[in-house]
């Protein structure tokens, strides 16, 4: 009898716990890769004795004596090492999925994929990865209400945050290293604003305010929203008026941060790295210390006679322990993708998150399932 497919885990950091647990509970033979084997024994034990979860210190050559055909490699691992898990997983035949925005890198291993049959899944977290299934969602029932035709002015918004349930006065705490925020805030943005293009050099110039269901958040663009605009099927849009992916803070973030940003501007690498180190000291989760994910998605269309139609869908999510709202929204996610790799619902290839509508109600309907709770206005899932 042919045995079932593995799943490769690797790593066991904050953003893994909820993800593993539903899928060792769904899918079995799951194999749990980390750098320390008692940081992974530690969140296994939090999952509870229940689930059938092996664990391995992380060896990159053990890891591809181990992987077989048809097997799945999740890199939960910094985005510098997803490329080579990825080529480790095609040598092996195995598929390979990963939460992290798909690169330039990575889909230079489209051809092989293909012609072997397997599929490397990226952007199935939060965001990326929830976030463009409430896009595609809704730029369908767009569609079908007539509210993208010509002659309509069309604004379309996705913002995800990822803050602490009780403000601090730094008014942030990290889920993970703070590396990746810093450099982040070093990067232009291209977005549309007014019908035109607009550019923000640096990410702390452009933030404004935002009302997300009655309350105020301070916004700040990502750094290319206008790529995902043929993404979302919006390429069509003769009169779109705002395109824009930005990130969530709660208000007065800027305020706390501008110490940050002036020294972000100056600092060498090594700099960087002594900063990121001090922060997540001084500002990382406690056990027990909730946090909060808020993502709002909404398109919005006006005609010349002033008629309108907007929706929107969001989700506001707490949590703590290995089971915060970032860990649940990003590792959940994962699954949902990873069991669709596992059920041959995906071609062949490298690629994101789905971009067929009728697929995303139903990765959003599993993770309902799952507990993550979906708001829609004016939209059907």
């Amino acid at each position: 009898m042919e045995s079932k497919p593995c799943i490769h885990w690797l790593g066991a950091g904050l953003s893994s716990g909820p993800g593993i647990a539903a899928l060792a509970r769904a899918r079995g033979r799951l194999v749990l890769w980390n750098r320390t084997e008692a940081k992974a024994r530690d969140l296994v034990k939090s999952i509870g004795p229940d689930r059938e979860i092996s664990i391995e210190t992380l060896d990159f050559d053990d890891l591809a004596e181990k992987v077989r055909a048809g097997d799945v490699v999740v890199s939960m691992l910094p985005g510098h090492l997803h490329v080579r898990v990825a080529k480790l997983a095609l040598a092996a035949g195995a598929h390979m999925v990963t939460t992290s925005y798909l690169s330039s890198d990575m889909m230079a291993l489209d051809d092989e994929a293909r012609a072997k049959g397997l599929v490397v899944l990226n952007e199935v977290g939060v965001d990326p990865g929830i976030d463009h299934l409430f896009a595609q969602v809704l730029v369908q029932a767009a569609r079908q209400a007539g509210a993208l035709e010509a002659g309509r002015a069309v604004y379309f918004q996705s913002h995800c945050g990822g803050v602490p349930a009780v403000a601090n006065d730094f008014r942030y705490k990290f889920s993970w290293a703070p590396l990746g925020v810093l450099t982040a805030l070093r990067n232009p943005a291209r977005s549309i604003l007014d019908g035109q293009e607009f550019r923000s050099e640096k990410a702390w110039t452009s933030v404004e305010n935002i009302v997300v269901q009655g309350e105020t958040f301070e916004v700040y663009p990502n750094r290319d929203s206008i790529g995902y605009i043929e993404e979302y099927n919006l390429a069509q849009v003769k009169d779109l008026q705002l395109f824009v992916r930005g990130t969530l803070r709660l208000p007065g973030w800027k305020k706390a941060w501008r110490d940050i940003f002036s020294t972000v501007e100056a600092a060498t690498d090594d700099e960087l790295k002594a900063l990121s180190e001090r922060l997540w000291r001084d500002y990382c989760y406690g056990p027990d210390e909730q946090d909060r994910l808020i993502l709002y998605v909404s398109l919005r269309s006006e005609g010349a006679d002033g008629e309108s139609w907007q929706g929107s869908l969001s989700l506001d999510e707490k949590g703590s322990g290995w089971q915060t709202a970032m860990a649940r929204t990003v590792s959940l996610t994962a699954q949902v993708g990873i069991g669709a790799v596992l059920d041959g619902q995906l071609t062949a290839g490298v690629q994101a998150a789905t971009r067929d509508p009728e697929q995303a109600k139903r990765w959003l309907g599993q993770l309902a399932e799952d507990g993550i709770a979906i708001e829609a206005v004016n939209v059907s899932l």
